[in-house]
């Protein structure tokens, strides 16, 4: 039947669309937690101290030490992946909205860092100094602070991927269904007799399902002859 027109060219864009869709909150997770990850290895706060025995020295405070949480969130941010992947519809929503909850909690430290500073008590304090050692001074580096906002936001967009994703999956027809299912469902449809037109897709999968898309639905009883009764009652 020479004008069949081939489905698969036509559903080509739309499958790439959703492969596109599919790959964005795992690259956006991916980039967020190596953002993370990398600015919890980075510097964030360094003070002198000074004991008063001897000069004041430098000490380094990371990422990892001045926000204990950053490791742990990207590590979360990197089993987000994984579960993108595992579940679908309403679970893929509540993938998404602690993602953001990820994001919120991975903005906070970085942005009061930028915002108020490093405080001196809180400095002394993680870098562990004896009880006659004195902070004499703070130094606050925005970039390892700008580098873990960069993350949040890439984590939010991901959350927003998400639930978008699971959004779009629950709302995907039949005609992106695999072909046996397709097959099945127009057998089903045939053996119900629905009432509305069938589109093209249908009668093809029909077809292949080796039946004529032209025939009439099941049939109703066939009534009783009634010849018999008019002769009886004449």
């Amino acid at each position: 039947m020479s004008d069949r027109t081939p489905t698969g060219d036509a559903d080509a864009p739309s499958a790439r669309r959703s492969g596109l869709a599919a790959a964005l909150p795992v690259l956006l997770l991916a980039a967020a937690a190596l953002c993370l990850w990398a600015s919890s290895r980075m510097t964030w706060v360094s003070l002198d101290a000074s004991d008063g025995l001897g000069e004041a020295r430098r000490i380094a405070l990371i990422g990892g030490t001045w926000a204990a949480a950053t490791t742990p969130l990207a590590l979360t941010l990197l089993a987000a992946i994984a579960a993108s992947f595992a579940v679908r519809g309403w679970a893929l929503r509540i993938v998404g909205v602690l993602v953001a909850a990820v994001a919120v909690a991975a903005a906070i430290p970085a942005a009061t860092l930028l915002i108020e500073g490093a405080d001196r008590d809180k400095a002394g304090r993680l870098a562990e100094l004896p009880a006659r050692a004195e902070v004499t001074a703070t130094a606050t580096h925005a970039a390892p602070a700008l580098l873990a906002l960069l993350g949040a936001v890439l984590a939010l967009a991901a959350a927003v991927a998400l639930i978008r994703k699971a959004s779009v999956s629950a709302g995907l027809s039949s005609k992106y269904a695999a072909p046996a299912a397709r097959r099945e469902e127009a057998t089903k449809r045939r053996g119900e007799g629905s009432g509305e037109p069938p589109s093209q897709r249908t009668l093809w999968d029909a077809l292949d399902a080796g039946q004529d898309p032209t025939e009439d639905g099941p049939s109703d009883q066939a009534k009783p002859d009634d010849s018999d009764d008019t002769d009886t009652r004449r």
